[in-house]
């Protein structure tokens, strides 16, 4: 008999939820793994999950069919306690031995802190991996995160699905086991329609191949690239491209067991629909591929997956159509009607719609937006005035009924009705067009991954719409709390700070900040003015109308606030491209107003870490630190050359004061690289500085000049970031 064979065990179910199924299979294929190695069954580690739709499975290459030996020690009595005066064994020793198995005089002895005491130490012949299978199986379900479990059957069952059968082989050796009422054998299921009857399996290695004939892509990867191959030759076959969405394309791939591309066709005349409205009812509701032309724009043709190879793929084709139809006319409609609506009618509605309790209607909040991006934009070259306009429309779609039905095209559709609507005609084309694509573009990056907003308008919008909606959750108490964020301040956060960041926008990010907290308190002061006097006005007295809204926090304290919660975010993004958790400590040390030049610093603080000096310096900056720290009363603001007595520091103090003229241009232009590599230089006279000076002598004088000119020194070496982060 070989040591180890393979191993394969198979869940059959009813169709498990699409959402939920990698998971799952991911989740038993860990379980497996995470029994067995437990057990100290060694495996193969190469192994994926392999499922589909109606089953999931562990496949393993290279089990031991054998247990190693199982040590075994057991603690007894101490020896004071085991033996009476004469040597023999007391009753607490002999139930000890008794309860062990063997003599007493077989106990071995061992020492610990409180003494001597016995031990009964065996090895016993490790159990056939085939006898703790069912174990191994049992702890694997019962590990795995059921989404809704459901019961069927007289019984207490309970799994995702239903299940009707299961496969356990181990080599070619059935495994008796059992889960969910149903028994192990070598029997799996073919294709629902194309093979409805069981499937022999001889081994584990047969597997893959036995379903396959039995019309079951089983690996998920190879179900994936079918499905590719097929759509992208139906695309072609059209006269076109596939658009494969990898969501859409996951989703699909948990709905099929052999998948089928069929290309179906729309009427024509949808397309004048906004095409993002089309697309997303292909992919979100049907689970459709759309095609595109050459230059990426979406045609009349789309691609469907169907989980059979039909003998008559018209009429699937027919049913793909039909069920397309509806929900295309339903689009239509939709856009039709809120271009007959206008921008200005829309916009008009949301006087009546509450942002937040206390920061009033998302009418308020557009206006707020408004002011902020006339702020933005002066700085940046963008017209204060269109940026302005364009925040005010904004939110305008929010009232259409085409967001209604697709709330994921909130500023897409925006700038749709903007491109047509007839309040906009005073507009010059160029202006017209740039204040569609900001409507639009203010809501990027949408998600983790997305790109910024491209036009300059569209950044400025982006900045306005995140920076007031983190100073309105701050001022109204809603900040972020462990995994609580109900206005997503977290998401605005890195999305104005990777916009301003991306672009290369020079912003006074503090400025801005207090600009937007002075806004919001403003609009918070009077919404509860005003809720006061309505309750003061239906109750008839001002002192039933109730506990007055705790203050919101002052502008100045506010806008720190929102700095340092930015700051924060800021971490985790150098941290996904890379820069060390130092590095970004020595920069965010400083403050600095700009993001983008915070940006620059961090770039710089890296280049100068891969210098050899690098490490001597930021050592010797942080003693300086701590020198200047401990020093007693106010320290010189100068350096007296007439007072520097010792060689070493009158070589300092010159190397100091000509890196200081060196570095000014560099510092001022924002070119700190070149201004950190200057500063590099100063090691030398640094070092010597340390090796042959004394700071803390008796003479005051002499004392006080010694600390101001290190004092200089830190503040040049600081001028970048605080460098002393970067010693170890």
């Amino acid at each position: 008999m070989t040591d180890t064979a393979p191993l394969l065990i198979e869940l059959g179910t009813d169709e498990l939820p699409v959402a939920a199924l990698p998971g799952l299979a991911q989740a038993f294929l860990a379980g497996v793994q995470d029994a067995l190695a437990r057990r100290g069954i060694a495996f193969a580690a190469d192994a994926r999950p392999l499922y589909s739709p109606r089953r999931i499975a562990a496949l393993l290459d290279g089990v031991a069919v054998l247990q190693p030996e199982q040590a075994s020690e057991v603690l007894g009595p101490y020896v004071n306690i085991a033996l009476d005066a004469d040597g023999q064994p007391t009753r607490a020793l002999q139930g000890f031995a008794q309860k062990a198995g063997v003599d007493w005089t077989a106990l071995e002895r061992t020492s610990d802190q409180k003494g001597e005491r016995f031990v009964h130490r065996a090895v016993t012949p490790g159990a056939a991996t085939r006898d703790l299978l069912p174990a191994v199986l049992a702890d694997a379900i019962a590990a795995m995160p059921i989404p809704k479990p459901m019961r069927w059957g007289a019984h207490g069952h309970a799994f995702a699905r239903p299940v009707h059968w299961l496969v356990v082989l181990l080599g070619d050796q059935v495994v008796p086991a059992a889960a969910f009422g149903a028994s192990a054998d070598r029997m799996s299921r073919g294709h629902r329609f194309m093979h409805d009857k069981p499937v022999w399996i001889g081994q584990p290695g047969d597997y893959v191949d036995a379903m396959r004939a039995a019309r079951v892509l089983v690996d998920p990867v190879e179900r994936r690239a079918r499905i590719v191959a097929e759509v992208e030759a139906a695309a072609a076959a059209a006269g076109g491209r596939a658009r494969i969405e990898p969501g859409n394309l996951a989703e699909v791939e948990c709905l099929v067991e052999w998948p089928k591309a069929v290309a179906c066709s729309f009427d024509a005349g949808f397309l004048a629909v906004p095409h993002e409205a089309l697309i997303a009812t292909m992919e979100a509701n049907q689970k459709f591929f759309p095609v595109l032309d050459a230059d990426g724009r979406l045609g009349e043709h789309f691609i469907g997956i169907a989980n059979i190879e039909s003998k008559d793929e018209a009429e699937i084709r027919k049913g793909y159509e039909r069920v397309i139809r509806p929900r295309f006319a339903d689009a239509r409609f939709f856009f039709v009607e809120d271009m007959k609506q206008g921008l200005a009618s829309m916009n008009a509605g949301l006087a009546g719609v509450t942002y937040q309790a206390r920061l009033g209607s998302v009418s308020d909040k557009a206006a707020r937006v408004a002011a902020l991006a006339r702020d933005i934009a002066r700085p940046v070259g963008v017209d204060p005035e269109l940026a302005a306009r364009a925040a005010l429309l904004s939110k305008a779609d929010l009232q259409s009924r085409m967001v209604n039905e697709f709330p994921e095209l909130q500023g897409i559709a925006g700038r749709y009705y903007a491109m047509q609507d007839a309040s906009l005609q005073d507009l010059a084309h160029d202006d017209r067009l740039a204040l569609a694509h900001a409507i639009d573009e203010a809501w990027q990056p949408r998600h983790a991954g997305d790109a910024i907003a491209p036009s300059p308008a569209g950044r400025v919008l982006a900045i306005a719409e995140r920076l007031d909606t983190l100073a309105g959750g701050f001022a109204a108490g809603q900040k972020p709390t462990g995994n609580k964020d109900p206005f997503a301040l977290r998401r605005a956060a890195l999305g104005l700070a990777r916009t301003v960041i991306e672009s290369g926008l020079e912003l006074d990010l503090p400025a801005l900040a207090a600009i937007a907290a002075r806004h919001v308190v403003a609009g918070i002061a009077a919404v509860d003015a005003a809720q006061l006097a309505a309750r003061a006005d239906a109750g008839g007295d001002a002192a039933k109308a109730g506990k007055p809204a705790a203050p919101p926090p002052a502008p100045e304290v506010l806008a720190t606030e929102l700095y340092d919660f930015i700051l924060d975010r800021l971490r985790g993004y150098y941290t996904d491209r890379g820069v060390p958790p130092q590095h970004f400590a020595a920069v965010a040390e400083l403050r600095p107003a700009s993001l983008r030049d915070f940006d620059r610093r961090v770039a710089a603080i890296g280049t100068f870490a891969a210098l050899p000096e690098a490490e001597a310096l930021a050592a010797a900056n942080k003693r300086i630190g701590n020198i200047l720290k401990k020093a007693e009363g106010t320290r010189a603001d100068h350096v007296d050359v007439a007072l520097l007595a010792e060689p070493a520091e009158r070589a300092l103090a010159e190397a100091v004061t000509a890196a200081e003229a060196d570095t000014a241009p560099a510092l001022a232009n924002g070119d700190y690289v070149t201004a950190l590599a200057r500063l590099a230089r100063l090691r030398p006279q640094v070092d010597a500085f340390f090796d042959e000076v004394m700071v803390n002598v008796d003479d005051t004088a002499l004392r006080d000049n010694r600390l101001a000119l290190l004092g200089r020194l830190s503040a040049r070496l600081g001028a970048v970031a605080a460098i002393e982060h970067l010693s170890s």
